[in-house]
């Protein structure tokens, strides 16, 4: 069935479990998802970012997505990630999405509020949940560790929460997008302190290649929703490695690509708690 955030990260913050979102390109990552959630039982959110759209058109895969999240047995929320401008974000909304993440957090802070206060009046009337940023998820590709000055503060957090009405709150603890150069350092104090500013249910960016321990912390100490799009990636490309090796046609390939991604899915919805949550 086809929800927004507020159905399933209310429940998911109060019985402290994370629901992970798994962006999807293409209809082979999409199925990967739907399966698992449906053989576990497990709430889910599916979408797709701005920046993967030249991997995967908006009205090409929004139809698929929107009708596969109708016709699940279980809450699907089909959602915009990291949506970087205002038209883009209009058109999520318009195809039928049922929430998007406005991710203005590298433009300074009145933008970022400006901007974000607008997607949520929006959004809001078409019955669609948002998601904001506030701090910077960096990309782990760079090795950075000069962005520990992009944390998001408690202060910070509990001033954007209540002047933008968002319905769950991206934070910035230390996790960054793609492949991790080197172990990350989840800061779980600045995460414990936000918690306790703010009663949104908090998203955790960055999450393929986090240790199972990390996950198992952030998630006790207040984040109720997971990102995950590089280890769903990293599953197809072992398949298609092993599917040359065993010299199989295009579409036991295909195949392959799906079972090993729905099994990524499947460790992930049982690491964070949601089996049997739907």
């Amino acid at each position: 069935m086809l929800v927004n955030l507020n159905d399933v990260l209310k429940k998911a913050q109060q019985e402290k479990y994370g629901v992970g979102l798994f962006n999807t390109t293409d209809t082979d990552m999409l199925q990967a998802v739907i399966e698992a959630a449906e053989e576990l039982n497990s709430p889910v959110v599916i979408g797709t970012a701005e920046v993967l759209l030249p991997a995967g058109e908006l009205k090409l895969i929004a139809p698929s997505i929107i009708a596969a999240a109708k016709r699940a047995k279980v809450p699907v929320v089909v959602h915009y990630d990291h949506g970087l401008t205002f038209d883009r974000c209009m058109e999520a909304l318009k195809l039928g999405f049922s929430s998007i993440m406005f991710d203005g957090s590298t433009k300074d802070y009145e933008t970022n509020l400006k901007e974000t206060q607008e997607i949520v009046k929006i959004a809001h009337s078409f019955g669609a949940s948002v998601e904001g940023e506030i701090g910077h998820v960096g990309q782990a590709s760079s090795g950075d560790e000069s962005l520990t000055d992009m944390y998001t503060t408690p202060e910070e957090a509990y001033e954007y929460w209540t002047a933008t009405g968002v319905d769950a709150l991206a934070v910035a603890i230390g996790s960054a997008h793609g492949v991790y150069k080197k172990k990350p350092m989840m800061n779980l104090e600045r995460l414990k302190e936000i918690r306790a500013k703010v009663d949104v249910p908090l998203v955790l960016h960055g999450g393929s290649g986090l240790s199972d321990d990390d996950f198992r912390n952030t998630i006790r100490d207040g984040i109720a929703k997971v990102n995950i799009f590089t280890d769903l990636c990293l599953a197809g490309k072992r398949a298609m490695k092993d599917g040359e090796e065993q010299g199989l046609e295009y579409l036991d390939v295909r195949n392959l690509k799906v079972a090993y991604m729905k099994e990524v899915v499947k460790e992930k919805m049982r690491l964070f708690g949601s089996v049997n949550k739907a």
